[in-house]
């Protein structure tokens, strides 16, 4: 009885570290910077790990990048307000974004979305 449990334990020891190795680290954003995007939804990713927006960006220089914005997970986002159909391609958004650390644009950790009538939803717990 006891040899069962002992396997049973060091199994669900394996599995959970096997989880916890198969997902990133947000150590690549840089908590001390967030940078304010407007733009235009080209798709919204309702998807498990990991949620996206991808969104059109007009730069000063009047050229268009794709800015990819990683949320949290669907059950964080769900309780946060989102669903589905929050946003859909064509939406305009304001949003606050975490950056790279590396400094590499196109890419961040979204933390506030707005829509164009106003409602506001964080998008990480």
């Amino acid at each position: 009885m006891i040899t069962m449990m002992v396997r049973a334990l060091l199994l669900s020891s394996v599995l959970i570290s096997l989880e916890l190795h198969a997902h990133h680290s947000p150590s690549m954003f840089d908590y001390s910077k967030e940078l304010t995007l407007t733009g235009t939804v080209r798709l919204f990713q309702w998807t498990n790990p990991h949620s996206y927006i991808q969104l059109l960006v007009v730069g000063d220089d009047g050229t268009e990048q794709e800015w990819s914005l990683e949320m949290g997970a669907n059950f964080y986002l769900y309780n946060l307000g989102w669903r589905p159909s929050t946003v859909k391609p064509g939406d305009e958004l304001t949003v606050a974004v975490v950056p790279l650390r590396s400094g590499k644009q196109g890419t961040g950790l979204l933390v506030q979305a707005t829509t164009i009538d106003g409602k506001s939803l964080g998008a990480n717990p």
